[in-house]
């Protein structure tokens, strides 16, 4: 039996869903900014941005042993901090409107939150078995 029986993949995770949508929407408005910022800001925002999915789907495939399921988690955490530190820098550089910038970092906040919720409930995503 799964820890979790309602998702049988990292797909199907809502936070992993959202992580996703994010990182699309930091693509998108990282389209925009000027082009002496290709390779530090725009590349570091979304490098970061995309991690988030990424350590998400790392930590499915360790659930097996929930503290490199925690870690992976934790990692990214992280991710989606550092992404709104980015986005702030941007914001600053009005890059990005406040508005916009913003609406990013609550959806990256939200996102959190729901990091925190797996890890603080991480038993019941993990298992002893070989259930992938």
């Amino acid at each position: 039996m799964s820890g979790l029986q309602h998702a049988e993949s990292f797909r199907e995770l809502e936070v992993y869903k959202r992580s996703w949508q994010v990182s699309r929407e930091v693509f998108q408005a990282t389209t925009s900014f000027p082009r002496e910022e290709a390779y530090s800001l725009t590349d570091q925002v979304r490098r970061s941005s995309r991690s988030v999915g990424a350590q998400i789907a790392e930590a499915w495939g360790k659930r097996r042993y929930q503290k490199h399921f925690v870690s992976k988690l934790t990692d990214a955490d992280a991710e989606q901090i550092e992404t709104q530190h980015w986005l702030g820098i941007a914001a600053d550089c009005n890059y990005l409107s406040i508005a916009e910038g913003q609406k990013l970092i609550d959806e990256l906040t939200e996102i959190g939150r729901m990091l925190h919720g797996m890890i603080n409930k991480a038993h019941k995503f993990c298992s002893s078995e070989t259930d992938h």
